[in-house]
């Protein structure tokens, strides 16, 4: 396989069902689809189950028990699961364009990850897609999205189809080239060198601070947030906190401040875990 596809979730089977009908209409098939579940009720595998028949290789669905927001935690479990050297990840809430893989894999090169982003829909217009919208892709097309309802920005160049266009604004764009959970891939090795996701983050820049330690330990990065599509699908936030946002930023600034690469609590002590368990 040329790639594991990480996407997290919990408790969004309907959001979920429909990136994973994403992923079955996408040009590139070659890869694996690991779930990495944070805790979902029995809901999420009966639907993870059902949606087998639409992928060649086997959905690997990690889990495990809910103890509140623990996304960095079932995302390192996901990665020890992993059985590619090219991991590309994203969210159960984004849906991606057909091409959204093979323009991960196209632009893959040592040395670097890949920086993507989104295009955020209203809630009423992600509760109206249907597996047809997705199949025919007429939710990654403005004319349908703007006939079904959303209102024209500037923000709508990031669906454009057109790849001169697309490599125009990937370069002029003053968006940094961070590491987005929603929309971003490396080699697998380089993410294990820096011990992956810091365990001791919750919600608010837990992915941003993998890609600065990445960047610490000598990484560079690619823009393809014009290049990678997918549609954010929306919803609420109900495990957001202004003391976890703190907590998080005083982890980022002592990393970068002190040119972190490896933290403590992230991949590692999972595998220890687990070979003690054994």
């Amino acid at each position: 396989m040329k790639a594991s596809i990480l996407i997290s979730t919990y408790n969004a089977e309907e959001w979920l069902h429909k990136v994973l009908i994403g992923f079955s209409a996408q040009t590139e098939q070659d890869f694996e689809i690991i779930i990495a579940d944070d805790g979902s009720k029995p809901a999420t595998k009966h639907l993870i189950d059902n949606c087998q028949q639409l992928f060649k290789n086997p959905i690997i669905h990690v889990w495990h028990e809910d103890h509140g927001f623990q996304k960095t935690l079932i995302l390192n479990k996901a990665i020890i699961k992993s059985q590619t050297d090219y991991l590309i990840f994203t969210d159960g809430d984004c849906i991606p364009r057909e091409d959204f893989v093979a323009t991960h894999l196209k632009h893959q090169e040592k040395g670097y990850f890949l920086s993507g982003g989104y295009f955020k829909l209203p809630l009423s217009l992600s509760q109206n897609i249907t597996p047809s919208d997705i199949l025919s892709q007429n939710c990654f097309r403005f004319s349908w999205l703007k006939k079904n309802g959303l209102k024209a920005n500037f923000k709508v160049l990031k669906l454009t189809p057109f790849t001169p266009i697309a490599q125009f604004m990937n370069w002029i764009t003053p968006t940094k080239r961070s590491w987005n959970g929603h929309n971003a891939s490396g080699w697998k090795q380089d993410i294990i060198e820096v011990n992956g996701f810091n365990n001791d983050m919750q919600y608010g820049g837990e992915d941003r601070e993998l890609g600065e330690r990445m960047f610490n330990n000598g990484l560079l990065s690619k823009q393809i947030r014009y290049s990678a599509i997918c549609v954010h699908l929306e919803h609420e936030r109900g495990y957001a906190s202004l003391e976890i946002w703190k907590k998080n930023n005083d982890i980022r600034t002592f990393n970068k401040k002190h040119n972190i690469t490896f933290i403590t609590n992230g991949i590692d002590t999972i595998i220890k875990n687990e070979t003690n368990e054994i």
